[in-house]
């Protein structure tokens, strides 16, 4: 099959074990960071079969489907969200797979922003390259309340890192995560608005749906102590538009660190987030490990072979076939 993969952005995915499923098929691997045009996603996809997808970080809609006639699969890394109109792939017969997600380096790299940002390593770091010696005062996570939002797989390691460091969890979310995390010996909030208003740490462990979009509000923010640290490894479109700068820029909370954007990649240094002296940004980084890039793209490539094959897997519209 000829095989399109975009958004390579590192350039790592030849170099990655599972790529070796691929041998025999004709593959192009695309690393351009800057956003393309529909004209241009139409023409560098023309001749493909078949697309293996980055995570989200091209949408798929029926106006470049319409513009790929000889497109036959769609395999996703990951479960699908969003970013695919499966619908429209679905309306055109063109199949799409999914694969399974980890929880691990999203946890990892939320945690590694609380010790980060709690110890403010980066400007400590930045002044000790400059000549300068303990420049700054950090914190310890021990004894500091984590606020968790969302009681799912990454959710929940969390709160097993926070009993290792000392820390009390509080639990907020569906009727059914509070549950699971009292039976697992935490705390659930008394409210939404105690949550806010009780979380040293807070930390945003959502799926982005209808329901969850713009669900963080500046109200809820406003609530949050001036110490407090503001963590999402999720989706930047958790939070109402604005209201994490215009909440920062208020003192509560006082700290925030970020690894999801509306509008992604940012390349503009001169981004607001980016130059906040309060808040520690990073470039999407929660799924970007080399484990977790191995299972993601070993899924989608396989999901290819069973394609090719005749025998497609892990169908996300099944009504396709």
């Amino acid at each position: 099959m000829r095989i399109a993969i975009p958004d390579d952005y590192q350039d790592v995915i030849r170099s990655l074990d599972c790529f070796s499923k691929l041998a025999g098929h004709e593959v192009q691997v695309f690393h351009q960071q800057r956003p393309a045009s529909l004209d241009e996603l139409a023409s560098r996809f023309a001749d493909a079969e078949a697309l293996v997808l980055t995570r989200e970080r091209t949408r798929i809609d029926a106006a470049l489907l319409d513009r790929l006639p000889k497109l036959k699969l769609i395999s996703q890394t990951g479960k699908v969200a969003g970013h695919l109109d499966v619908d429209a792939c679905t309306a055109r017969g063109i199949v799409v797979t999914e694969g399974r997600g980890s929880p691990v380096a999203p946890a990892e790299l939320a945690w590694t922003l609380m010790l980060n940002a709690r110890r403010q390593l980066v400007p400590a770091i930045d002044a000790f390259r400059q000549g300068d010696w303990q420049v700054n005062l950090g914190q310890a996570l021990a004894g500091q309340v984590l606020g968790i939002w969302g009681y799912g797989k990454i959710g929940q390691r969390l709160a097993r890192y926070a009993q290792a460091f000392d820390m009390p969890v509080l639990v907020w979310g569906s009727e059914a995560s509070r549950a699971k995390a009292e039976a697992d010996g935490h705390r659930a909030a008394a409210s939404r608005e105690a949550f806010f208003a009780e979380s040293d740490i807070l930390s945003l462990n959502l799926r982005l749906s209808p329901s969850t979009r713009h669900g963080v509000t500046c109200d809820d923010l406003s609530r949050m102590k001036t110490s407090a640290l503001l963590v999402n490894i999720s989706r930047a479109e958790l939070i109402a538009p604005g209201a994490l700068l215009q909440a920062l820029d208020s003192g509560r909370p006082g700290y925030a660190a970020v690894d999801v954007y509306e509008q992604e990649p940012i390349l503009d240094p001169s981004h607001p987030l980016l130059r906040h002296p309060r808040v520690l940004c990073t470039p999407h980084l929660g799924y970007v490990e080399k484990n977790g890039y191995e299972l993601y793209f070993g899924d989608a490539f396989d999901n290819v072979l069973a394609f090719a094959q005749g025998a497609p897997i892990n169908v996300a519209n099944p009504q396709v076939l």
